[in-house]
């Protein structure tokens, strides 16, 4: 049972240290793309130490997993492993982990079936606004214009992904302005942003007591946007992105004093409005790297009697 506790402890130390080492890090906000890659790959090593812990605790527990998980492996590595009597703590953590999966996955399932459900009826709110003209087919881009007295702008993902703009917002919006917001949502549309979000949402509201959850759902949230920004700014500027952003949520009041929904925006338009600050190609890399190795320790640690057998 020694490496089944050390999983289950290398994955709450990977919970509690890595979102400190990553708020206290001034990159994330200069680098979302790559902030967003790092935040997955910590929560798949949490995950991944919980499936391996579970599978070498039923293996413990019962014979039957055990044939089945080590039947390509020689007896030497069985016998690496120390599965002798372990009494009730392999098969409680093994059931334990076990519904924790099924709990997630099923917290997945209903979040994507909220999200399907949500997304059918605006696209039929939309038909009913915005019905299609005699002869117009469904394209796979949709862009819609809603008659609407408030500025806002937004895309509606699924198999037939539309665009919608106010009329409003084309009244405010000046110039290219138009072009950064549609730039901003296409980039949420192209990274599939929605998945990201689907999936933060399902831990979070799966297990709200996990604090490294619940900070993956907000970051989520907070640097998809910024990388949506990033890809507007790249085609049609920093100023451009930022004055859009102004004349979408001055209505809103979220350039005032108190809490909103829209809190982040005078923080995106600030970012915006400061002169660019990109970390060197090199470190992105070193960056991007070094976070796709994290779930790879937990494997290691998993495999380690194994290799020391073998080797």
């Amino acid at each position: 049972m020694m490496v089944p506790a050390a999983l289950l402890l290398l994955g709450a130390l990977t919970a509690v240290v890595a979102p400190r080492l990553i708020a206290r890090a001034d990159w994330p906000d200069r680098e979302p793309v790559v902030a967003l890659w790092v935040w997955q790959c910590v929560v798949a090593a949490v995950l991944l130490c919980c499936a391996l812990s579970m599978t070498l605790s039923a293996a413990a527990a019962w014979q039957a997993v055990r044939g089945h998980v080590f039947a390509p492996a020689p007896h030497a590595v069985v016998e690496a492993y120390a599965f002798g009597p372990t009494g009730p703590w392999a098969a409680t953590t093994a059931v334990a982990l076990a519904l924790g999966g099924v709990w997630t996955a099923a917290m997945l399932v209903r979040e994507v079936a909220r999200a399907r459900a949500r997304r059918r009826q605006r696209e039929a709110e939309l038909l009913i606004r915005a019905p299609r003209l005699p002869g117009e087919g469904p394209e796979r881009h949709r862009l819609v214009v809603l008659e609407g007295e408030r500025p806002d702008a937004w895309w509606l993902p699924g198999a037939r992904p539309q665009l919608v703009v106010t009329t409003a917002a084309l009244r405010r919006l000046k110039g290219r302005q138009l072009d950064a917001v549609l730039a901003h949502e296409e980039g949420h549309a192209q990274a599939r942003h929605d998945w990201l979000l689907h999936c933060s949402a399902a831990l979070a509201g799966g297990f709200p007591q996990v604090p490294v959850f619940a900070a993956f759902r907000d970051e989520m949230h907070r640097l998809v946007e910024l990388a949506a920004d990033d890809t507007a700014s790249r085609r049609f500027g920093r100023l451009t992105t930022a004055l859009a952003l102004v004349e979408l949520n001055e209505d809103r009041g979220v350039f005032g004093h108190g809490a909103t929904p829209h809190t982040h925006v005078p923080q995106r338009v600030n970012r915006l409005l400061t002169p660019p600050d990109r970390l060197s190609a090199a470190r992105r890399l070193r960056l991007t790297a070094a976070a796709s190795l994290v779930p790879v320790v937990p494997v290691l640690v998993a495999f380690v009697p194994a290799l020391r057998t073998l080797g």
